[in-house]
């Protein structure tokens, strides 16, 4: 397998190689802000700002393997490849982007899993705008919440069944359903309420509604355990990027680009108590935000960036937009709405060089300042710490040619690869993770990353509604 040059700051050598311009972020001056260390030179924006076409990396068949066994024993955290038999799991997974449910069926054995087969069901228009204005705090009541955390346990159930029709496979043949939930409320980072400091998360879609509908025991609610245990709560995905991507020779990073964009690095040779992950930023999250707003809905997301491909770089607006302060705060961290939802929206469009700017404009210009956020993070976070060689990267993000051309045209002799190379889909990434996370919960084994989440140990996550 080739490997690439890595960006790491480790000689003189290798700084000549890159790029004058990412040369203080590469040397882990976190005490610089983006827009100093980004904007200095504009011939870095203008070298990212570029249609450079790009082309998707080809995908195989590939096990993803993974093995179960005490948590975070050598042994059981040694890959091999699945038996033919063993249990089924499903994992169902809505991210922040909330467009839809994914649904994946997991094959799991004594030492390993495959990704057997994965569907994605849109939500209504109903449901999705009730999501959205709970997850952006507009007012609603305490009621109004209950009933869409059952409403949405049903919709997860059915969805399941569902799929598992379009599969082919009896709901009895399934051990177990990890659900993530609908994030609708993160606070990672305590913060004051009655006079003490609480951190708080809520993921609604009743977990003993999907098991009630599906009859199959459900794992729901799974980042309270972190959290209980001084973590954050999330990014939960790196136990299973650790699993699927640990390579004895070369460095890692897998980048997921959903609503929200998270990075974990897997250093050449990693043991679990190596791997650091967390939040970089917005994802598809604003993008996708201007774009519903600019078409009255009618579209979702900004499809192959036929918008931004249109548009023009707004200057003034992405120096305003890299003074975020979430940029510059050390891991563990973990965005949502919360940071990047509709007020940062509406904060970017009245920066006066937005103001009658056009919608292409608006969308390239966010596009740009979501792949420079991931790579600020990378120099800034990732680079002082690990060698890295390959960047895998997942999520709806990674179907943005621009997006991609962006972080490419940034990393310089790293090597991007699709997660399909591993066999498990971007698209089918999280949901895979989740039902592996509710195999692990079902055999009460660990199942978080102290290193991604902050937390003071390893505890088994979820908690557990048993079918009929």
């Amino acid at each position: 397998m080739r490997m690439g040059h890595t960006f790491l700051a480790a000689s003189s050598l290798q700084l000549q190689r890159l790029k004058p311009q990412f040369k203080q972020n590469l040397i882990g001056r976190a005490e610089a802000r983006p827009s100093e260390t980004l904007l200095r030179s504009m011939t870095l924006l203008r070298s990212l700002d570029q249609n450079v076409s790009w082309q998707e990396l080809p995908t195989r068949e590939v096990t993803a393997r993974y093995v179960t066994g005490r948590p975070y024993s050598q042994s059981a955290l040694r890959f091999a490849s699945p038996k033919k038999n063993g249990v089924l799991a499903l994992g169902i997974m809505s991210g922040t982007s909330a467009d839809g449910i994914d649904v994946a069926l997991v094959r799991i054995s004594g030492r390993g899993a495959r990704l057997e087969n994965f569907a994605a069901i849109p939500f209504s228009a109903a449901v999705r705008e009730a999501i959205l204005r709970v997850g952006e705090g507009r007012a609603v009541t305490t009621g109004e919440i209950s009933q869409l955390n059952f409403l949405l346990g049903k919709i997860f159930g059915e969805a399941a069944l569902g799929a598992l029709r379009k599969f082919r496979v009896s709901p009895g043949r399934v051990a177990v359903i990890g659900s993530h939930g609908q994030t609708v409320f993160h606070q990672g980072i305590a913060a004051r309420l009655c006079g003490e400091r609480v951190a708080s998360t809520l993921q609604i879609g009743e977990p003993s509604v999907i098991a009630g509908v599906t009859g199959i025991t459900t794992v729901g609610d799974f980042r309270p355990a972190d959290m209980a245990a001084g973590g954050q709560g999330a990014p939960l995905v790196p136990f299973v990027d650790y699993l699927m991507y640990r390579h004895a020779r070369i460095g890692r990073a897998a980048l997921n680009i959903g609503g929200i964009a998270n990075i974990t690095a897997i250093p050449a040779g990693a043991g679990i108590e190596d791997v650091f992950a967390f939040d970089t930023g917005p994802g598809n999250m604003v993008m996708d935000a201007l774009v519903r707003r600019f078409s009255d809905g009618r579209k979702t997301f900004d499809r192959g960036a036929e918008m931004a491909r249109r548009g023009e770089l707004l200057p003034g607006v992405l120096e305003f937009l890299l003074h975020d302060p979430f940029l510059r705060k050390t891991p563990p961290k973990t965005a949502g709405r919360e940071q990047y939802g509709e007020k940062f929206v509406v904060a970017m469009m009245a920066h006066r060089e937005a103001r009658g700017a056009r919608a292409e404009d608006l969308v390239r210009t966010a596009t740009i300042f979501t792949a420079l956020s991931i790579l600020d993070a990378v120099h800034r976070f990732v680079a002082p710490r690990a060698k890295i060689s390959e960047l895998i990267v997942s999520g709806g993000g990674a179907r943005n040619p621009l997006l991609m051309a962006q972080i490419a045209a940034g990393l310089r002799g790293v090597r991007l690869r699709d997660s399909g190379e591993f066999g498990v889909s971007g698209d089918a990434k999280e949901a895979f993770a989740f039902a592996v996370l509710g195999y692990q919960t079902l055999r009460r084994r660990a199942g978080n990353v102290p290193g991604a989440t902050g937390a003071a140990r390893a505890v088994v996550l979820g908690k557990v509604c048993y079918g009929g």
